[in-house]
């Protein structure tokens, strides 16, 4: 396992390079100037060039690329454009926010999808599962910045329940009472999309798995539905749940782009959305990055705990 964990770490660097050298030539593509944040209206062309120099715009472009991944690989994620401090204090500052709202969300979608796929699977077709695959559907399908607005319209203006945006009330940033008040509806929209999309792989992977000849021979010797529901179909889900909680491993800390902008939640997401409006190049390229690092991470996980609950995985290997 050591070996493989470490030869699956020395293949994923070159993808990881490959990745930077991609979105360091995309950067520098894009519109705008990185420099526009330190220049005035009053500035004249020479003061503008001693900026840019100073910036190392004015250097090949290889050479920008080499010195980014010179600094980086000594922990420096350079400054921001924007907030002109170390990107890396941005993050660091932000991670818990997205945490605690994306950790949460996802908890409540693994809790509550995998019953309900389960469910559905062995009520297929009934009418219970036409209401249950309605909302679902439903769920896949609304714009979540509709979903998250109508919340806010709905517990914030009309009802006066929930606070609309933000993750702290002014005076009350220790209280954990007021952070949970603050979360409820931006977790509500995260877990609504993401339970509608987990029912439907936990549905299916159901229904396949009940067709097959172990769960007829577990009724032959007279189990009952829950035991085998429980004892087998279950463990042998285990596989597309994997699956589902490792590709969203990087949304722990990159957050939802969308869903933190609609409701002003300090978090990755809504630092990202204000990164690449404001052309904060550093900003953008340290979270692409993260984004990347986690993925391939996730990846990792999802390969180790498919080997751990069947052997028969890494024997393939």
């Amino acid at each position: 396992m050591v070996k493989y964990i470490f030869k699956r770490t020395i293949q994923s660097i070159p993808m990881l390079i490959i990745i930077s050298i991609i979105s360091f030539c995309l950067m520098q593509m894009a519109p705008g100037d990185p420099s526009a944040a330190y220049i005035t209206p009053k500035m004249n062309a020479e003061q503008i060039q001693i900026i840019k120099e100073r910036l190392g715009l004015n250097a090949p472009i290889h050479i920008q690329y080499m010195k980014w991944i010179k600094n980086v690989l000594k922990g420096d994620l350079g400054f921001s454009l924007i907030d002109f401090r170390p990107v890396s204090t941005i993050l660091i500052e932000r991670i818990p926010a997205t945490l605690s709202l994306m950790g949460t969300s996802l908890l409540i979608s693994l809790i509550l999808s995998i019953p309900i796929g389960l469910f559905t699977g062995f009520k297929k077709n009934t009418l219970i599962d036409n209401i249950i695959s309605t909302v679902s559907f439903i769920g896949i399908s609304i714009p979540s910045f509709w979903f998250g607005i109508i919340l806010i319209y709905i517990f914030s203006l009309k009802l006066h329940l929930l606070p609309s945006v933000g993750m702290h009330t002014v005076g009350k940033e220790n209280s954990l009472l007021d952070i949970f008040q603050h979360m409820i509806m931006p977790c509500t929209v995260l877990s609504f999309y993401n339970i509608s999309i987990y029912t439907r792989y936990i549905r299916s992977s159901t229904i396949s798995e009940l067709k097959q000849n172990y769960v007829r021979t577990a009724y032959a010797y007279g189990f009952s539905n829950k035991f085998i529901m429980m004892k087998y179909v279950l463990k042998n889900i285990l596989l597309p749940i994997i699956t589902i909680f490792c590709m969203n491993l990087p949304s722990l800390l990159t957050g939802a782009f969308v869903t933190e902008t609609v409701f002003a939640w300090p978090g990755m997401g809504r630092l990202g959305v204000n990164a690449i409006f404001n052309y904060d190049y550093p900003v953008i390229m340290s979270i692409t990055m993260l984004t990347s690092i986690l993925l391939i991470v996730g990846n990792l996980l999802a390969d180790i705990l498919y080997s751990i609950i069947d052997p028969r995985i890494s024997n393939m290997r």
